[in-house]
């Protein structure tokens, strides 16, 4: 391992909450009024803000209907997600090889905070990581590389020595901005082809691939 520390996003890089989020959409658009969205619309949007997912597929950048969707989204998806969020395939096996070597971890995620932690409790992962840093936990969202950069200084490590992990060019283009090593993976809904314009240490189908990359 050259790598003194991995950092990972999380909607489908490291764990799949797809029933809840299309469940809280569906929802939120039903209570105000829009027809109900595709699986797959709200799948790409996946990794922003929730309000920005909002403005994405409605076009409305009014900040009270904003608000308004995130309530009622949160209202179906928060009591859920703990329930029916999954681990993706591999994604367990890669974090405890990781912990055996004693490489420390960490998520970047846009995802609130009290959603990340009720979910890593609910899959027993919450203390493989050395640290979380959510979405409202920074003054701006990814790719900004707020978050990257305070896990950095938080561990005591520099871009050099840190992989960050995502699914998405959001994920890419926070670690090219943050100077870190970066490794895509193909889980989400972005095609590999789409990473190529940004610097890319490997593109793995699944989090089984990613571990033989690293050597684990």
């Amino acid at each position: 391992m050259k790598f003194k520390a991995v950092l990972f996003d999380f909607d489908y890089t490291l764990g799949d909450a797809t029933e809840s989020i299309v469940a809280g959409f569906r929802h939120a658009f039903a209570k105000m009024g829009y027809p109900e969205p595709t699986e797959e619309a709200i799948r790409s949007t996946v990794g922003y803000l929730l309000k920005d997912e909002y403005t994405m597929l409605t076009g409305d950048k009014d900040p009270e209907r904003q608000e308004e969707f995130v309530r009622l989204f949160q209202e179906v998806c928060r009591p859920m997600q703990p329930k029916t969020t999954k681990l993706l395939p591999g994604a367990r096996e890669l974090l405890e090889a990781l912990k055996k070597e004693g490489v420390p971890m960490g998520i970047i995620t846009s995802k609130r905070d009290s959603a990340l932690q009720a979910v890593l409790e609910a899959l027993n992962i919450r203390d493989m990581f050395a640290l979380t840093i959510s979405g409202d936990q920074v003054h701006a969202p990814k790719p900004d590389p707020a978050g990257l950069l305070r896990a950095m200084e938080t561990l005591g490590v520099t871009g050099d020595e840190v992989l960050y992990c995502g699914d998405t060019v959001l994920d890419a283009g926070t670690a090219q901005r943050a100077g870190t090593h970066f490794a895509a993976v193909t889980t989400g809904t972005t095609p590999a082809g789409d990473f190529a314009d940004y610097p890319c240490d490997y593109v793995a189908r699944d989090m089984a691939e990613l571990r033989a990359w690293l050597g684990l």
